[in-house]
């Protein structure tokens, strides 16, 4: 089908030849017949430059086609150096101009691209090392921590609890924007991953006298586990941001991961936007510190990953985000 497609739309371009070659023709037969010649000679005269009309159009469509199947492949190496574009040989002056258009895009984007990669390389390597700084205070403070007791050392625990968060959120900000380079596919064993970022969450979660009930999860999954508990751990800490008191539950449903809370719920209308990046919704506002980001990040994590996310919610009765990850490497990178 495409390739008729195709010839539909190379007779199209070529619809003025036509219409030449039918006046040409018509001019012939005019011609002879006025001037009283044999019909013969007419009808070889139009054979003859029929012939040539459709030898014309059979090289020239060789030339089409064989110019549109280099185009096609140009999107896949037109990023690269503009010396490296290996562009059909002009045939006319105007396909010259296009054709120099072309190496001059491909060589102020390669430098725009460029430009890019140092700067984030630069931003990437900036954050890295404020994050690496940052643990060493962080640390400090919990040995001293360990040390104390009482309430006001349980909100400070708390709060450095949420800078390292941040932290570790800010690093993985700058990550997103070319999360392909960062990714390690592997056979992940579900339960250790859940696991392993429930009990991330531990001071919140004892602070705030939460249940945590692990379902059986024996599921492995083909997935970056960095990245995969990254998704997790955003989904852990709105249920536990959200949840005044009750229980958070982590379970399989029908081949998904199921990540509940007993919270204030998400109201109907906000749904279809809570991973629009900085979207925080009612609950947001509520919170006022909300940043609307946490969502946004995992939703494009899970999208790197070709982990689907849908969210089941109610005012009032709490939340249920599904995690439904591909069955294949094809899958994930559909």
């Amino acid at each position: 089908m495409p390739c008729v497609i195709d010839l539909f739309r190379f007779l199209k371009a070529r619809l003025p030849y036509a219409a030449f070659f039918g006046i040409t023709v018509a001019v012939v037969a005019g011609v002879s017949y006025l001037a009283g010649q044999d019909a013969s000679c007419a009808r070889y005269m139009v054979l003859l430059i029929s012939f040539f009309f459709l030898l014309f159009l059979c090289l020239d469509g060789l030339r089409y086609f064989r110019h549109r199947r280099i185009l096609r492949g140009l999107p896949e190496r037109f990023y690269e150096h503009a010396a490296e574009l290996s562009l059909p040989e002009p045939s006319d002056a105007l396909e010259a101009d296009y054709s120099r258009l072309l190496r001059e895009l491909a060589e102020a984007f390669g430098e725009m691209k460029r430009k890019h990669d140092r700067a984030r390389n630069e931003s990437l390597e900036y954050y890295t090392l404020w994050v690496h700084q940052i643990k060493t205070p962080i640390a400090a403070l919990s040995l001293v921590l360990e040390r104390m007791d009482g309430e006001a050392a349980g909100v400070i625990r708390q709060e450095l609890f949420k800078i390292e968060r941040y932290a570790d959120m800010a690093l993985r900000y700058v990550k997103l924007s070319d999360i392909a380079s960062d990714l390690v596919i592997e056979t992940c064993r579900l339960e250790d991953v859940v696991r392993d970022s429930v009990r991330k969450f531990g001071i919140p979660i004892v602070y705030k006298k939460l249940a945590v009930e692990i379902g059986a999860i024996e599921a492995t999954v083909l997935s970056d586990r960095r990245w995969l508990a990254f998704i997790l751990e955003q989904l852990i800490s709105n249920a536990v941001k959200y949840t005044g008191s009750g229980r958070i539950r982590i379970f399989m449903e029908a081949h998904e991961l199921a990540v509940e809370d007993s919270g204030i719920g998400i109201r109907a209308e906000d749904l279809p936007m809570i991973f629009a990046k900085g979207f925080t919704g009612r609950n947001g506002r509520m919170d006022g510190r909300a940043s609307g980001i946490g969502l946004y990040l995992a939703k494009k994590a899970a999208d790197a990953l070709g982990v689907r996310i849908r969210v089941k919610s109610r005012i009032g009765e709490g939340t249920t985000v599904f995690l439904s990850f591909p069955e294949s490497d094809g899958d994930m990178y559909r």
